[in-house]
């Protein structure tokens, strides 16, 4: 594929006096409106701090939470990647389209992060009924916790 594709960032993750928000460009807030009546926004973000050509060739790893487990970069949640694109599922804590603040309880992402896009959570399109995960990552939650396991900067 030859084909270049461009993207913008949308906004920012904010870390400011332990709450957690992404800051939009001024002229994207209006894509917040009705946001508020979701309990989750799916963000896509670019691990910025991972970008660079070594990075991004880099297509196994062994990942932090499975130490004894070699895997390529598409089986696992490795920041390294060829296209540096993360995505996290957040709670919603508030929404401000004036301002074009959204607030979520947290995110796995530093302050200052490039946001790519938001995506309300629907459980029908974004949640699996029966997934299947490898024996080694058996002893992880059934679910996300309220408090995410994200970072803290």
């Amino acid at each position: 594929m030859d084909k270049t594709i461009i993207v913008h960032p949308i906004g920012k993750v904010n870390r400011t006096d332990g709450k957690v928000s992404i800051q939009l460009e001024a002229d994207v807030t209006k894509g917040l409106r009705q946001l508020e009546h979701f309990s989750h926004v799916i963000v896509l973000w670019w691990a910025d701090r991972q970008d660079s050509e070594e990075q991004r060739s880099i297509y196994e790893t062994i990942p932090p939470y499975a130490p004894e487990h070699l895997t390529g970069v598409f089986a696992c949640r490795s920041e390294y990647r060829p296209n540096p694109i993360a995505v996290s599922v957040c709670p919603i804590v508030s929404v401000d389209i004036d301002t074009g603040t959204l607030v979520v309880t947290e995110i796995d992402a530093y302050d200052g992060t490039p946001v790519l896009d938001l995506k309300a959570y629907f459980p029908v399109i974004d949640k699996v009924e029966k997934p299947r995960l490898p024996s080694w990552l058996s002893g992880w939650p059934e679910f996300m916790p309220e408090n995410g396991i994200g970072i803290m900067e």
